[in-house]
């Protein structure tokens, strides 16, 4: 008998992040920290090993008044003013859209209402093969199949793999729903160039000829990119969407914030005609109302009060983090190049990831943790966490995994 609806997969969840982490804290209790490499968590961490919480960010989120912290928002859809910041921090005027903007509970809201809300029950969503693991299983959950993509090409975007996979998609269904996360990709760290940004939007506006087309463009880790403004440049490209065209933009307070728990971000609904992103919009703030109702109303006032009166504390104090995280993919980079270390290609974020096949993946994330050295698994290779790694623990680091590499390969 079942309790629960008949379709949903009723397999037991198995985080492959959090699992590990617990492992590595293990580790930490039986041998101390300073002999434990823990490249799990992807959350930001400062050199001394502590979690990093902006204190430009905090100062204001405990300075507002505690009716503040109290209070319902505005609307289901979010303060019109923190709505306001979002699109104007993030498309920094590189964008002139029609557009909509729907608080969500972190990047994560974004992405899930898009997937329920613009798919039906059995159509199919296209995710790059090398991904956040939460995107399938929200497939899973709202009764979607995927089609899969490579994401490179040697090094650089599969434009043709993407290609073949929504060719496949729309000789079933009408409708074309894809998921990009640049840039800072989670977990490679790949971030596309504008040219491919260029060729990808031509690709789909070809598309949008006979289907309808959602692009949904996540963007988590896009305030720690090391081009910092110039990251944002490639929105302009999405100005060239045809009509039968919207690009849906999930955006996080989680990383551009320092702000995880407080699960605050927002859906950026861009289109070139009003009518078709006030459908969205509509069914989107309609999701909203039926699922969370109401978004943390002091995340979304800290928001906007650290833009509007601290945001030179605030770039100074993220930008000494920006830094920090590219010394240590640079470290990382340069040691694994040097050594043979295969990865993918690296540009900018808080992930390396070395590639190999799934069963060596197996067996050497095995003989890592024998070495108190803690990754985590994902498709097709390891996900190396710089984020939460001082540069002394990156230094030598890749060294070591090549030779722990070169006893099971």
């Amino acid at each position: 008998m079942n309790f629960v609806k008949e379709s949903v997969n009723q397999t037991p969840i198995v985080d492959t992040v959090f699992s590990i982490v617990a492992k590595a804290k293990e580790a930490k209790a039986k041998v101390g920290s300073e002999n434990v490499v823990d490249a799990t968590i992807g959350s930001l961490y400062d050199e001394e090993g502590t979690l990093v919480a902006l204190d430009s960010v905090y100062s204001s989120l405990k300075n507002l008044d505690n009716k503040v912290l109290a209070a319902y928002a505005a609307s289901f859809r979010g303060n019109p003013d923190f709505r306001q910041k979002v699109y104007d921090w993030v498309l920094n005027g590189n964008s002139h859209l029609e557009h909509e903007v729907i608080a969500t509970p972190g990047g994560t809201g974004a992405v899930g209402m898009t997937l329920q809300e613009c798919l039906d029950e059995g159509q199919t969503v296209i995710l790059p093969e090398i991904a956040w693991g939460s995107y399938v299983l929200m497939a899973q959950m709202h009764n979607l199949n995927v089609e899969k993509y490579s994401l490179f090409e040697k090094d650089h975007f599969n434009l043709n793999s993407f290609k073949t996979a929504c060719k496949k998609v729309m000789e079933k269904q009408n409708r074309l729903v894809m998921v990009i996360n640049d840039p800072c990709h989670n977990p490679t760290g790949y971030s596309l160039s504008e040219e491919e940004w260029k060729e990808v939007i031509s690709f789909l506006n070809e598309c949008s000829k006979t289907h309808a087309v959602v692009l949904l463009n996540d963007i988590a880790y896009i305030d720690f990119s090391s081009r910092q403004e110039k990251a944002k440049e490639y929105f302009a490209q999405f100005d060239q969407i045809e009509k039968n065209f919207v690009v849906i933009v999930a955006f996080s307070l989680s990383k551009s914030m320092t702000s995880y728990g407080l699960r605050c971000g927002a859906a950026i609904v861009l289109g070139q005609e009003k009518e078709a992103v006030n459908q969205v919009k509509i069914v989107f703030e309609k999701d909203a109302r039926a699922t969370w109702s109401n978004i943390n109303n002091g995340a979304m006032a800290t928001f906007v009060d650290v833009l509007d009166n601290h945001k030179d504390a605030y770039d100074q104090e993220r930008l000494h983090y920006v830094n920090l995280l590219k010394e240590r993919g640079d470290i990382f980079v340069k040691e694994a190049n040097e050594v043979g270390l295969k990865h993918y290609p690296y540009k900018e974020g808080f992930f390396v990831t070395l590639s190999m096949d799934n069963e060596t993946r197996d067996k050497f994330h095995e003989a890592l943790m024998e070495n108190n050295i803690f990754t985590v698994k994902v498709n097709l290779g390891i996900r190396v966490a710089i984020c939460s790694l001082s540069v002394e623990k990156t230094k030598g680091l890749a060294k070591k995994m090549k030779d722990i590499l070169d006893t099971v390969a």
